[in-house]
Order: structure tokens, then sequence, then C-alpha cells
């Protein structure tokens, strides 16, 4: 019997373990479960790197403005 034979919507009455024993799960390989792995950690870094180091890049560069710009006026006071 298929899965989707088994499976009912709502809350299960009748749930037996030989039911469960007799589900087919499909599971990967091993070496697909790593490569898997392997991916998913390495967009956790990337997205872990964003969201640390986008906001100190931002604040970095406002500070950066704002020196500029003052600089930038204190020229522009110093002549007048």
């Amino acid at each position: 019997m298929m899965m989707a034979q088994r499976a009912s919507t709502g809350t299960v009455q009748n749930l037996n373990a030989d039911i469960v024993k007799n589900l087919d799960l499909p599971v990967p390989p091993l070496e697909e479960q790593i490569r898997i792995t392997t991916i998913l950690d390495h967009f956790d870094e990337l997205t872990a790197g964003l969201s640390s180091g986008l906001p100190a890049e931002i604040a970095g560069r406002r500070q950066q403005y704002a020196y500029y710009r003052d600089h930038l006026f204190s020229l522009l006071e110093a002549r007048a």
C-alpha cells in the first residue's frame, strides 16, 4: 500500500505500530547526506557572515562619510 493511501487528514484515531513499522521512508545514501550537510553548513556560514558583517560595514561607511563631510565643512569654514 502506498504511503498516500495510509495518510489521513486531521487527527489519526487508529495509529498502530504495524503501520508505522511498515512505512518506507526514503533516506539518501550517506555520501549524499554529507554533501547536503556541507552545502548547508557553507550557506549558514555565509548568511551568518552577512548578518554580522554587513551592519558593521554600514556603520563604518557612515562614520567615514561623517568624517569626510566634517573635514570638508571645516575647509570651507577656513576659507570664509
